[in-house]
């Protein structure tokens, strides 16, 4: 059983810290662009979109060049930092929440970009800062659509094998996640653990996309007042 407890436990703790980094960037990311004009525009939001077309051993390369010890932001993460992200679940966050940021950030933009400009207009003649209306007025109009964004990322992030296999190796216990487990089970002829793992990641992926399917069906045409 801890067989396949333990995997599924570090898939879980990684695709959560995944899923809120990439939340935070991806929110960020799609309000600018939603709001903001400004020249090669385009371009960044065909760069922010890269993972999602990228093959994630490519994907994964470039994160283990990036990241790694010869590099000069590796070298800043682990003297100024202490953070190394080579062969540890840490590696595997910062890979899958790379992999997942363009689902959140192509459904916080198109969240935002919904979003009535009057409304933000209302709220700016009341007085507020540009901070309060995004709390009170953007964000509650697109929080279902930054929310299903959310939901299809974690979903994307339990499943992440081949970036995270690059970054974070596969460490029994360590680094192994569901999707790097798998694999393993079914090269080892273990045909029992990879129909648990499987049962267990399409069951809890099943979930996820059901649920992003209803928040947004339920956020179509929704208006908050101010």
């Amino acid at each position: 059983m801890d067989t396949a407890v333990v995997p599924l436990v570090l898939t879980l703790k990684v695709a959560l810290w995944a899923t809120f980094f990439a939340a935070v960037l991806g929110v960020a990311a799609g309000l600018l662009l939603a709001r903001v004009r400004f020249p090669g525009r385009d371009v960044l939001d065909a760069f922010l979109l890269l993972p999602m077309v990228l093959p994630p051993t490519v994907l994964g390369y470039y994160l283990l060049v990036a990241f790694g010890r010869n590099s000069g932001f590796g070298r800043w993460l682990e003297h100024s930092l202490g953070i190394e992200l080579i062969f540890t679940w840490q590696g595997a966050v910062a890979a899958s929440t790379v992999v997942a940021f363009p689902l959140i950030f192509k459904a916080a933009r198109t969240a935002f970009e919904a979003v009535d400009r009057n409304l933000e207009n209302a709220g700016r003649t009341l007085g507020y800062g540009e901070w309060t209306v995004f709390v009170r007025v953007s964000l509650p109009l697109a929080w279902r659509g930054i929310v299903a964004g959310s939901m299809l990322a974690f979903a994307r992030a339990i499943g992440e094998f081949g970036a995270t296999l690059m970054v974070a190796g596969n460490i029994p216990g360590r680094t192994q996640t569901m999707s790097i487990a798998i694999y393993e089970a079914v090269h080892a002829g273990d045909d029992a653990l990879a129909n648990t793992l499987v049962l267990i990641a399409s069951g809890v992926c099943i979930a996820l996309l059901v649920a992003a399917s209803y928040a947004v069906r339920r956020g179509r045409s929704r208006i908050v007042p101010i």
